[in-house]
């Protein structure tokens, strides 16, 4: 077989990742790695989409269930975690296929990626400068300093609008001058992308949400009580919370979550659609596996 290569499926949320990525491993021999920020957190199932055990076909999966909820789980944390177990699986001629909707994180383990240090008392500074403004003027701030990186930042995500402003303050260069270079770190890397249109990954989207506050959402928010800062950013947990505090009807959780999502699909192809390496397969292809398995077996 020669070396192994690492396999990264990649894409908007609800393309039809996960179903790729399975039948990828099963024809590769792989195991599958999770590339998504909150599948690491325990408990965060129903939100995040997580694959149930009986659903994974009998196939290794890695990096999920990994950290409680109320733990900060940076990127480069998860960078020297998820790149660990792609070691280990190539060691023992196990493809990894690294699989997430998070693109900084598969980015983080593909690519040459140093994270730029960081000061605790600037960060303090920051979050106290946080709670007394709001995310909207940090992201006002952000927009001033560095309208690249606001501009890929959701406006509501304070966790990264503080990181990228601690950047640039330590650094004097923008928090986008130090996202990953595209550069794999090893060159025998192949990544697959689910190209989908987007009237039909809007219903997809719709659908889902809907589907996760039946399946119990808000119960799951509830069972979980408070969430550190890193999973307390995930979309539907916070409008699930939300909700639950009396802020938001349901179905306004339910609207407020679908419409987040659709604005996170849309950064998520943005990120993705920049990176010529990626060889695009249509979601409904009937010949799709085959082509992603053809595209891994040009680098064996």
């Amino acid at each position: 077989m020669g070396r192994v290569p690492i396999v990264a499926v990649v894409g908007a949320t609800a393309a039809g990742k996960t179903g790729l990525s399975l039948d990828l491993a099963e024809r590769l021999g792989g195991e599958v790695v999770n590339t998504d920020a909150m599948q690491v957190y325990r408990g965060m199932d129903v939100g995040t989409a997580k694959l149930p055990p009986v659903e994974r076909r009998g196939i290794a999966h890695h990096l999920l269930d990994t950290h409680d909820p109320a733990e900060a789980v940076s990127v480069a944390e998860f960078q020297t975690e998820a790149r660990a177990v792609v070691a280990s699986l190539r060691g023992r001629g196990v493809v990894p296929v690294l699989v997430g909707g998070s693109a900084l994180y598969t980015r983080a383990v593909l690519d040459r990626f140093e994270f730029p240090g960081t000061d605790p008392a600037l960060r303090r500074r920051l979050e106290g400068e946080l709670a007394e403004v709001g995310v909207a003027a940090m992201h006002d701030r952000l927009s001033e300093v560095d309208p690249e990186a606001a501009a890929r930042i959701l406006p509501d995500n304070a966790r990264r609008i503080v990181r990228a402003l601690e950047v640039v303050e330590l650094t004097g260069r923008s928090f986008t001058a130090s996202l990953p270079r595209l550069e794999y770190v090893d060159p025998l890397t192949v990544q697959v992308g689910v190209a989908i249109d987007r009237p039909t990954l809007d219903e997809r989207i719709a659908a889902r949400v809907r589907r996760m506050y039946d399946d119990g959402l808000v119960d799951e928010v509830a069972r979980l009580g408070s969430l550190g800062p890193t999973a307390a950013t995930a979309i539907g947990y916070r409008e699930a919370a939300a909700h639950l505090a009396g802020e938001l009807t349901l179905e306004e959780a339910v609207e407020r979550t679908t419409a987040a999502t659709r604005r996170f699909a849309r950064r998520q192809e943005s990120w993705w659609r920049k990176d010529p390496r990626i060889t695009w397969v249509d979601h409904d292809d009937p010949s799709r596996v085959d082509l992603a398995v053809a595209a891994v077996e040009n680098f064996r």
